[in-house]
């Protein structure tokens, strides 16, 4: 049975999400987080939702290269782009049934914006602390 591990990369990548979230509380009036424990809880739960959804994009993504048709390229298409929709509800249910009122990340384009920030920062330092 395979362990579970927590790589030092997955450890960055908390940090990156409780530094840029905390900047998004502070630049903007509706992205709320009560304490600094609960930001760090988001930056966990967000890296949690994010991997999973990166995981199912880079499936769909090998589904579209791999479909021997139109109609399944379009299929997959389809649901990328649902899935791409879909991913900012998902985190905002996920922090309002996990966190409650301790954590508001505005709406749908706020949170949009936020998993862009996330997403950029994360694969900047990735790209600075590689080997």
């Amino acid at each position: 049975m395979k362990s579970l591990r927590i790589r030092a990369v997955d450890l960055v990548d908390i940090l990156v999400y409780l530094v840029v979230l905390s900047l998004f509380v502070q630049l903007f009036p509706e992205v709320i987080s009560e304490s600094f424990v609960v930001s760090l809880l988001t930056a966990i739960l967000l890296k949690l939702a994010l991997e999973a959804i990166v995981w199912a994009k880079v499936r769909i993504v090998q589904r579209i290269k791999g479909a021997d048709t139109t109609r399944g390229r379009l299929v997959a298409s389809a649901s990328l782009v649902a899935l791409s929709a879909l991913s900012k509800a998902l985190i905002l249910w996920l922090t309002d049934v996990v966190l409650g009122d301790n954590v508001h990340l505005g709406g749908f384009w706020s949170v949009t914006l936020l998993v862009v920030a996330l997403m950029a920062c994360r694969a900047l330092l990735r790209r600075l602390v590689a080997d």
